[in-house]
């Protein structure tokens, strides 16, 4: 992965794919091969400050119910002792980069939004400390169809806002994969059956799996001209 990329790594339950993650923020190690990050080998380096340095989004959510969307965001800060006009200051600039009026939801508690809203309170959270590597896995994989799709929009504007940070989404649905990777990673029972991006991945699939994969799913809307 390349600093400031949007990579998603596609595949079926059980395929590797949450696996990779995890390996990716040290919570497993491989078995072969390694983890770089900023060509460093993961092995070399302090787990607990890489974790520091990065943003988790997970389907479950996992909002503290007791504390409302504000505290939410800045309880990270807030551990790391930013002071308290700071963490205003950024919980403001997170809720306004979701879509969500600062005024409107920083008092609200997680019962009282959608499960869209609190998604994206997660992914605000995610972002409070500003990792420069922010991990998703499946995170709209619970959601509607409607609100997963305009939830879409809103991660692909988010990264295209922020610049230098680095995306790794990990999804089962092909269309969610190749409407946000800049490059994507499609696995099979642990391996990696390809790696590229979208176009070439659509054009010239490497394997018999990928093209099968294509094949089921051509004639799904917006696969390909999804509107931004």
């Amino acid at each position: 992965m390349n600093a400031g990329e949007f990579v998603t790594v596609l595949g079926s339950s059980g395929c590797g794919k949450t696996t990779v993650l995890k390996m990716v923020n040290g919570l497993l190690s491989p078995t072969a091969g390694e983890i770089l990050i900023n060509s460093r080998p993961l092995v070399d380096q302090n787990l607990v400050q890489l974790r520091r340095h990065m943003g988790y989004v997970v389907q479950q959510i996992g909002l503290f119910p007791h504390m409302t969307v504000a505290k939410n965001i800045g309880l990270v800060p807030q551990m790391l002792n930013w002071n308290q006009d700071k963490i205003v200051s950024r919980v403001t600039e997170l809720l306004k980069l979701v879509q969500l009026e600062p005024a409107k939801y920083a008092d609200r508690y997680p019962s009282q939004l959608s499960g869209g809203q609190q998604q994206r309170i997660g992914v605000a959270r995610a972002l409070a400390v500003n990792p420069p590597y922010v991990l998703f896995d499946e995170p709209f994989g619970a959601l509607d169809a409607l609100t997963r799709i305009e939830l879409q929009k809103e991660i692909k504007h988010i990264h295209d806002t922020l610049k230098d940070k680095t995306f790794m989404f990990v999804t089962h649905d092909i269309n969610e994969a190749l409407f946000l990777g800049q490059r994507v990673m499609i696995m099979k029972d642990g391996q990696i059956e390809q790696f590229a991006t979208p176009e070439e991945i659509v054009q010239h699939p490497a394997t018999q799996f990928v093209s099968d994969l294509l094949a089921t799913t051509r004639q799904n809307q917006g696969l390909w001209g999804r509107s931004e």
